[in-house]
């Protein structure tokens, strides 16, 4: 390439319009959800075929690799590369056509399975096969790895439901599939006429053999099916431009057997009798994964099971109710197990399948404790062979001292797993390239595949000499040179392949221990341990709203891939690489990448890998900014209790001149903030001020508890402290302020101050340990500070002390005996959960306690946008409506006007305030209100 002309500029002269090169981008795309780091030349989003094309030609004239990427969910690495990474998800992500004749759509290959979904729902048809990563794996990655599911059972994998594609090959030909005229097809007959019987002897041998190319659809008796035999091919014969696939009936009836077994491989033995009773899934799972869901999730998340310390989830459906539940109930008795139940209410089933569902991240922490990996995650065997393989899988792991969360499909014969493997160790590499060595024999010796659904990628393609002969593997490179001779896309995987150990990515990291101002307790004090926690499932990057899910709400507001928790965690992975991002903590990739993050901490709780983006986010500001000077915003807004408790001294005055003409503009440009938004008032007479001169009129009597009096609480919303104490009264309680005032130091810790937090709260968590009663906050974000952040900050028995002692207010409520909640039948409420609460409290005691109060509750799913400072901030505007207008905005708007709007964080009642017509209240306040 002539000196001067860099890749991207000749992209863009070539009429590729969304071309980027810039350090972010490249270090977002350095990893897929494998354990591979590449970085790439640059990155293009392409928005039409056309561009698709241009690109490979530019790229075959350069000599420049070409990877394309979906929704980067690949674990086996077939979705980084070294030159350029094609991302179709931005833009070509439509559906274009749905017959609900014919039964097919046509689908451009970025769309999300889960809108494909949506658009067939309305006909009563779905798209056959669906992985756990459905709410954000495209259509295009799922035809690359030859994706699978749960229910591929049933439905068969994704070559299985598969009628057409168009693809440009590597050669630059353009092939509609199917089709049988093209030059390219006929050598391609050539080729496979030369290696019949090694096909026929080695290929097609079971259904989840998806290792290797799948030879099998190019023989005469399968009709040569170029189209099936490309879907699997990971990228390295041709791109996929447009996809018409097929769509199955979607059953009226669905039941779940749940059959307990004594352990994992019982479990295993059982699984050819489970298929006699045609299920559409049958999905194995350990006790040791239910554990860890109840210990992440809360006993509440895993509804009651079954006897045993293994458990195969079988779906039986059909459209008469009557046979299903036939099935359903022979199957109960007719199987191995030692305790059967069959599952009809749909509440329970989607309780039990998203025990599963999350399998992939929650087993990202091993039953040691150490983070596990992927690497040896979706091997398979005969089905019938699945117990024995089992037996001698687990021996394997016991030779080598390693673990795992095993689960999986296994009616169809598909172990999933990750390890903790010592990559983090000296002769970790070594560990890890014997090890999938010895388990790729043992997978060989059982006629088994290194991969049944997830392809070989840079993980298992260098092993599969050990799983094909010398003449399979002549085909594979005879069939590469047809489709692409000049080695252009996705070099490495497949054919001439990169060793399994090479470009490993936490290998390539070192420890970073030093200095730190929280104390990453899950991560062994290592800050470069926790920013790996993110495997790159990609979970982040989904609509989970619906479900109540908080994450990620910057990336829903601009879908870019910075702003999603992943992106965020690929910056500070290879900040503490020190190579693409080299500036250390204030680097600008950094700051650009955790610009728009709320701090919302809906990544704590939602990120199956237990990703605090909020935690890393307040580190990164304190290690940027120690000793310097900061933003004008962390001396406006993060000082705000300091500001507070000054203008508290004369507030009506204080209102009084932010009421003048241009004050409040003027003051909210100095201090950093959003002309758009305003000033908020002073009360008159804060809640301390309230409580003392109240104090003879309260009663004496009754169990004590500690109110922790937050700042918005006590000098913005006082009548919500007022509320708070008339309710807890009236449940026997006895409340209590702490003798002087106190702060949690939320604004300080969101800011990244965290030497003042933790004087600040080191104060505090005094103060209240010394109590001795249970403490009830009424902020969630502060009382969120008291459960959680005060363990990392300061991590003393006092932190923890109080952490055990503090609750919500509907927590406190619902664990008193003889209370009974106010009569609430009759009333819709709209809540919006404040995230804090979502994320370390949770909010199933809020919703357990206006279930029992009579009310219809409507739970938003969703950030408010606010987010504390966040919203305020100047430049945040925009976004933080934006997501506003995702869920709450709608809600309220389209909300009766005898509805009420729930809702008890300050920022939250804010943004309702200012973009909506209607106030938002407290929880307290609703119960108080409708108690008199």
């Amino acid at each position: 390439m002539p000196v001067g002309s860099p890749m991207s500029d000749v992209l863009r002269r070539a009429g590729v319009r969304d071309v980027r090169d810039d350090g972010t981008t490249r270090a977002l795309y350095s990893s897929d959800a494998s354990l591979y780091r590449v970085p790439p030349r640059v990155v293009v989003f392409p928005r039409a075929v056309d561009e698709v094309a241009a690109v490979l030609d530019v790229c075959r004239i350069e000599g420049v690799p070409v990877t394309v990427r979906g929704a980067g969910t690949s674990i086996t690495g077939n979705a980084v590369g070294s030159g350029v990474v094609l991302d179709f998800s931005r833009y070509l992500n439509r559906v274009l056509d749905i017959d609900p004749d014919a039964r097919t759509a046509v689908v451009e290959p970025g769309v999300v399975q889960a809108s494909l979904q949506r658009a067939a729902a309305p006909h009563g048809l779905r798209f056959g096969p669906d992985p756990s990563s459905q709410n954000r794996c495209t259509i295009g990655g799922m035809i690359g790895n030859n994706a699978c599911g749960t229910r591929a059972l049933g439905y068969g994998r994704t070559s299985d439901n598969i009628a057409g594609l168009d693809v440009l090959t590597g050669s630059g030909v353009e092939l509609s599939l199917p089709t049988r005229h093209s030059p390219i097809l006929d050598e391609l007959r050539d080729v496979t006429r030369t290696g019949l019987a090694t096909i026929r002897t080695e290929f097609g041998r079971f259904g989840r053999q998806v290792s290797g190319y799948a030879l099998e659809h190019l023989l005469p008796e399968n009709g040569f099916d170029v189209a099936r035999f490309l879907v699997g091919s990971e990228g390295t014969l041709g791109v996929v431009t447009r996809a018409t696939v097929r769509l199955v009936h979607d059953p009226s009836h669905r039941v779940l057997v749940a059959l307990g077994y004594d352990d994992i491989a019982s479990a295993g033995d059982d699984v050819m009798v489970v298929r006699g009773f045609a299920p559409t899934a049958c999905e194995g799972i350990d006790s040791r994964l239910v554990d860890v869901v109840r210990e992440r999730r809360g006993p509440q998340a895993v509804p009651p099971l079954p006897r045993g310390a293994a458990w195969l989830f079988v779906e039986i459906a059909g459209d008469e109710r009557g046979e299903v539940l036939a099935r359903a109930g022979g199957l109960a008795t007719g199987s191995a197990a030692v305790d059967a139940l069959v599952v009809e209410d749909p509440d329970r089933i989607a309780a039990l399948w998203r025990i599963r569902a999350d399998g992939a991240g929650l087993s990202a922490r091993s039953p040691a404790g150490r983070p596990a990996h992927a690497g040896w995650e979706d091997a398979a065997v005969p089905p019938e062979r699945m117990g024995d393989y089992l037996r001698e899988f687990d021996a394997l792991l016991t030779e080598f001292a390693i673990t795992g969360l095993p689960y999986g499909h296994f009616a169809d014969g598909c172990l999933h797993i990750r390890l903790d493997l010592p990559l983090d160790r000296p002769g970790g590499t070594d560990v890890f390239r014997r090890f999938l060595t010895s388990a790729a024999e043992l997978v060989a010796r059982y006629g088994g595949s290194l991969s049944g659904e997830h392809g070989d990628g840079r993980a298992r393609s260098a092993l599969l000499p050990i799983m094909y002969s010398p003449d399979a593997l002549r085909l594979f490179g005879a069939v590469k040179h047809v489709f692409d001779p000049d080695n252009l896309l996705n070099p490495g995987v497949l054919v001439d392949p990169r060793p399994v150990d090479a470009d490993l990515r936490i290998p390539q990291t070192s420890p970073l221990r030093r200095d730190l101002a929280l104390a990453y307790r899950g991560d062994d004090g290592d800050f470069a341990q926790a920013v790996h926690r993110c495997t790159g499932v990609g979970k982040c990057r989904a609509d989970n709203t619906g479900a109540g899910g908080v994450m990620c709400p910057s990336y829903a507001a601009t879908r870019e891939e910075k702003d999603s928790t992943r992106g965020r965690a690929r910056i500070l992975q290879e900040m503490v690489n020190g190579s693409l991002v080299d500036g250390g903590w204030r680097s600008p990739e950094v700051h650009e990448a955790l610009d728009l993050c709320l701090s919302c901490k809906g990544c704590a709780s939602d990120c199956p890998t237990g990703v605090d983006m909020a935690s890393y986010k307040s580190e990164v500001l304190h290690q940027s900014y120690r000793g310097r000077l900061r933003p004008i915003s962390h001396y406006s807004l993060g000082w705000l209790p300091r500001w507070a408790a000054v203008a508290g001294r004369v507030p009506r005055l204080v209102n009084a001149v932010t009421r003048l003409p241009g004050v409040a503009s003027a003051a909210l440009t100095l201090g950093g903030a959003d002309r758009r938004r305003h000033i908020p008032q002073f009360a008159p007479v804060s809640f301390r001020r309230w409580f003392d001169a109240t104090a003879s009129e309260r009663r004496t009597t009754g169990d004590p508890v500690v109110l922790f009096v937050d700042t918005f609480t006590d000098r913005f919303a006082p009548e919500i402290g007022m509320a708070t104490v008339r309710v807890l009264e009236d449940a026997g309680f006895r409340p209590r302020l702490t003798a002087t005032r106190q702060c949690c130091g939320l604004t300080w810790i969101t800011t990244g101050q965290l030497d003042a937090a933790r004087r600040i709260l080191g104060r505090t968590v005094s103060v209240l340990a010394d109590e001795g009663v249970p403490i009830v906050g009424m902020e969630p974000s502060c009382t969120a500070v008291l459960r959680s952040d005060a363990l990392e900050l300061l991590g003393t028995p006092a932190a923890r002390a109080v952490a055990e002692s503090t609750h919500t207010l509907a927590e406190l409520l619902t664990g008193r005996d003889g209370w009974e909640p106010p009569d609430l039948s009759g009333t819709t409420v709209v809540a919006q959960p404040h995230c804090h609460h979502h994320a370390v409290m949770g909010w199933s005691a809020d919703a357990d306690l206006l279930r029992r109060a009579g009310a219809r509750v409507d739970r938003l799913g969703g950030c408010c946008g606010l987010a504390g400072n966040f919203g305020v901030e100047r430049g945040h505007y925009d976004v933080s409506a934006t997501i506003a207008g995702q869920r709450l905005v709608p809600a309220v708007d389209a909300a009766a006007d005898d509805t009420v709007v729930l809702a008890d964080g300050y920022s939250c009642r804010t943004q309702i305030a200012d973009l909506t017509r209607r106030t938002g209240v407290h929880l307290a306040e609703l119960l108080d209100d409708r108690r008199r």
